[in-house]
């Protein structure tokens, strides 16, 4: 796939962002493992904050082949992905109930993206919802570089690990495999997969807060090629 640059943004701890070139960065907001993983001064937007409700979905594209979200359990939104593009996750499963919330609102994040590109919607009611302010911005503005771009085939999102911080955030890594995903031109039909020569694994660590109505909103994202395979 047409690996899209992720937007870099000046990040909120003193380190150098950490980015690399994929065709899908989750928030497409780098950040240094410091941001990651210790306390870093409601850089990320803490508990309270972006609240967005759930039911704000009429935005989107109501196209039978086109991603939808409506509101699920908690009014968080539920994405469907159009059968064209598939995302499969293995193992998304922890015995703790707070653990197992992350997981789930990480994933919903995950799909959010997915679906705002399918779309071709920079404003996508499910991506807002899932993300805190910053990442919101960048968010919207990551996905307005795949204009014209669309996604096919699929990608597996294995190894999760995650973890509250002693400062109260969640951290969530994981991986995804994209080499049974591309992007075709909506335009010239051209289609493109994994770059030759780069992994197409990617582990994704992301930071999550909670806000007041209990969501965990990713805050930031850090990808590492590779990182999957130490």
């Amino acid at each position: 796939m047409d690996r899209v640059a992720p937007i870099e943004l000046i990040p909120t701890s003193s380190e150098t962002p950490v980015t690399r070139s994929t065709w899908f960065v989750t928030a497409a907001l780098a950040a240094s493992s410091v941001l990651l993983l210790t306390a870093c001064g409601g850089s990320g937007g803490g508990p309270g904050d972006d609240e967005i409700a759930g039911a704000d979905v009429g935005s989107e594209n109501s196209a039978s082949s086109s991603p939808s979200a409506s509101v699920g359990g908690g009014g968080r939104p539920e994405v469907e992905l159009p059968k064209s593009f598939r995302a499969d996750f293995e193992g998304w499963r922890n015995s703790d109930p707070e653990l197992q919330a992350i997981l789930e609102d990480g994933k919903g994040r995950l799909r959010a993206g997915y679906a705002a590109i399918l779309a071709g919607d920079p404003q996508y009611s499910a991506l807002r919802f899932y993300s805190t302010s910053t990442a919101r911005k960048s968010g919207s503005d990551w996905v307005k570089t795949y204009k014209d771009l669309t996604l096919k085939g699929s990608v597996r999102v294995f190894a999760p690990d995650v973890h509250v911080s002693n400062e109260g955030f969640g951290v969530l890594f994981y991986c995804v495999d994209e080499a049974k995903g591309y992007t075709r031109n909506l335009k010239t039909g051209k289609v493109s997969g994994t770059p030759t020569g780069e992994d197409p694994k990617v582990q994704y660590r992301t930071r999550l807060d909670r806000n007041a109505r209990g969501v965990w909103q990713t805050s930031s994202v850090e990808t590492d090629e590779g990182g999957c395979d130490r």
